[in-house]
């Protein structure tokens, strides 16, 4: 007896330390419940498009807070029934709850209910950390006893329902309703609230856009429990029970411009930090243009599927396992030349397969693309479109593996003389390549960095032939140089931003100056119109409005480009794999890039007038013959800085 009285003494003493610990040194460990009455959302930073209409957010949780007289009461009585049905007539701590939850537990031999209250969750995810530790619990419980001493039944459950993560990122009932549905919380019918009610258990596994099925089988067992405390008739829980799911359709869940969302990102959060990014309240007022980022992404997207689907026979013989870099990829990437505003940017056929932007990350070989570059150091050495070069084949000692490099055209043939304008107009690699060696490279490499180039430049013949890799980016602008008589603006995505107080921290205004005179940058362009009017182009004519541009196609055929402009917006298009390898024989600039870039740029310049590209006073516009024997067989009008002329001509200037 004097044994079991001493265990039974020292129980008592035991459960007498517990309680003095846990009403007097528990308390002074934790946080202060008042916290609640301060507690502010973290303010993630805004980003608008050029409209100054709201684009995307960068924050570290997704969070729109909502009065509870807003969250529809049939959604408030599905979550209190699968999580709390006894929430309004506790105290913050169910005994019969925590005993409800032992009993199944023990019954069915595994975790299947847990006995926490939504106020011990709520005390959970705003003061404490998400461990199983007795220690935590204790502390959980303590403060949903603070909680519900401090505040209404009501306050408790708006903070809640405003706390508890519903998966997909959403942290709120409002936040995962538009993410879901759509649509406000309001908004929500029965069935729908029953599904949100049957997530913050499990996220993950009852995610509605993954696992449908399961979430289904989870949106039953609430409507159920709904039935179980009244809350509901059977007949109402079967009518919602056999409706659909209602989510957002796939194509919508597909957000606008993640890649041009991450490529302002990463450069914002390099200059402020990421706590100024994710929790300063930034307002980002970038350059995008919904419109036509949405076209770009549609553009993309359709001309891809038809490359793939043009490859399926060599597709075939690969193994069936399909890898990202295994897909044909692509990039477009839309400047206003004027300004260096970027309007769009896809850096891929879908951020969510892969985040690589190859817009502006991926550096590959420009091939004919990069022929402006010469044909403009050209003009500024005193040639014209006029001049002419023999086309004919031709050997340089320097070539790989001791032997001579003997640099070949597209389709193998010779045309012997050659005015620069046709060599431009058929991206005549020969002629180019001669034309490089009697101007020298430094004028080319000058003249590239000059319009905005900043990637390393091979400094031999072949970089007339585009051997060096560049960036989307930089070729776009460097083009937009052209478009804007000769001025280069830097490229920019970003007009201005304020912190969270309204005030300045930047601002962009567009500084640009002479890279080339208006007079040779016109010239160059009238050059490319002919690659559209004539040339390997061809296809772009049928938008039916001036247009310059270059085709680009690598000699594996690894890469296919196409950079086109009009006097206010310049496009580029780059075709490939993430691994180079080829797209297929004669998959070229012409055939790949060329139809992408029209049906993107003929949504953007749908019903808007054709616009001439300006002339400088000091162009004249002359008509030659293309033709070597002279006979005006083949008179074509080609621009020439006035003085530089030829003086045998097929007809008076036009202007």
């Amino acid at each position: 007896m004097a044994v079991g009285g001493g265990v039974f003494l020292l129980g008592m003493l035991a459960v007498a330390v517990a309680a003095l610990w846990a009403f007097t040194v528990l308390p002074r460990s934790l946080p202060s419940v008042t916290a609640l009455e301060t507690l502010q959302p973290l303010l993630g930073s805004k980003v608008y498009d050029d409209n100054d209409e709201l684009f995307t957010e960068y924050h570290v949780e997704r969070r729109i807070f909502i009065p509870l007289a807003q969250i529809p009461k049939s959604l408030r009585a599905a979550v209190l029934a699968v999580e709390d049905a006894r929430f309004y007539s506790h105290w913050g701590v169910d005994p019969m709850g925590i005993a409800r939850a032992v009993y199944q537990n023990f019954r069915r031999g595994r975790i299947v209910e847990g006995g926490s209250t939504i106020t011990q969750q709520l005390a959970k995810v705003l003061f404490l950390t998400p461990d199983k530790s007795l220690d935590r619990k204790l502390k959980e419980a303590f403060l949903a006893l603070e909680l519900e001493r401090r505040y209404p039944k009501d306050r408790i459950l708006e903070m809640y329902l405003n706390q508890i993560y519903f998966g997909a990122g959403a942290f709120g009932v409002e936040a995962a309703a538009r993410t879901y549905f759509g649509k406000s919380v309001s908004e929500l019918g029965l069935p729908e609230g029953a599904l949100l009610a049957a997530l913050p258990r499990a996220p993950s596994t009852y995610s509605p856009f993954e696992r449908p099925e399961q979430a289904r089988r989870r949106r039953a067992h609430v409507l159920n429990r709904m039935v179980e405390v009244g809350a509901i008739t059977r007949a109402q829980a079967a009518s919602a029970n056999a409706a659909g799911l209602a989510l957002v359709p796939p194509e919508r869940r597909r957000t606008t411009g993640p890649y041009f969302a991450e490529y302002i990102r990463q450069f914002l959060e390099e200059k402020y930090g990421a706590d100024i990014v994710y929790k300063g309240g930034l307002s980002i007022y970038s350059t995008l243009n919904p419109t036509m980022q949405l076209q770009a992404e549609q553009a993309l997207r359709e001309g891809l599927k038809t490359l793939e689907g043009r490859t399926q026979t060599v597709a075939k013989s690969r193994p069936a396992a399909k890898t990202p870099s295994e897909h044909p990829e692509g990039a477009i990437l839309t400047i206003d030349p004027q300004t260096g505003y970027i309007k769009a940017m896809v850096g891929g056929y879908d951020f969510f397969r892969s985040e690589f932007n190859r817009a502006v990350q991926a550096r590959r070989q420009p091939g004919s693309a990069f022929k402006p570059f010469v044909y403009i150091a050209a003009l500024e050495s005193g040639l014209t479109p006029a001049t002419t070069i023999e086309d004919a084949p031709v050997a340089y000692p320097f070539g790989q593996n001791g032997k001579p490099w003997k640099p070949d055209n597209y389709d193998r043939k010779f045309r012997g003389v050659t005015t620069l304008q046709q060599a431009v107009e058929e991206s005549i690699n020969v002629v180019t390549v001669k034309l490089q060696e009697q101007i020298g490279i430094r004028r080319t490499v000058e003249v590239a960095r000059r319009l905005g180039v900043q990637s390393p430049l091979n400094d031999d013949l072949t970089i007339a032939l585009g051997s060096s890799d560049l960036t989307l980016l930089e070729l776009t602008s460097a083009y937009g140089t052209l478009a804007n008589q000769g001025v280069w603006v830097a490229p920019a995505a970003i007009r201005y931003v304020t912190d969270a107080e309204g005030k300045l921290l930047e601002e962009n205004i567009p500084q640009g100056g002479e890279a080339i005179s208006p007079e040779i940058a016109y010239v160059m362009t009238h050059m490319l119109r002919g690659v559209v009017e004539r040339g390997t182009g061809v296809g772009a004519k049928a938008l039916g409005r001036p247009i310059a541009a270059k085709t680009g196609t690598t000699n594996d055929y690894s890469n296919a480009w196409f950079i086109g402009f009009t006097p206010k917006v310049v496009t580029g298009v780059w075709v490939g794999y993430d691994r180079p390898r080829s797209l297929g024989r004669d998959e070229t600039g012409s055939r790949v890039a060329v139809p992408i870039w029209v049906d993107f740029m003929s949504r953007v310049l749908a019903g808007t007038p054709a616009e001439e590209f300006p002339v400088p006073e000091r162009v004249v516009l002359v008509p030659v013959d293309m033709d070597p024997a002279g006979t005006c067989v083949r008179p074509v009008v080609m621009a020439f800085v006035r003085g530089t002329e030829p003086r045998v001509t097929c007809g008076p200037p036009k202007n």
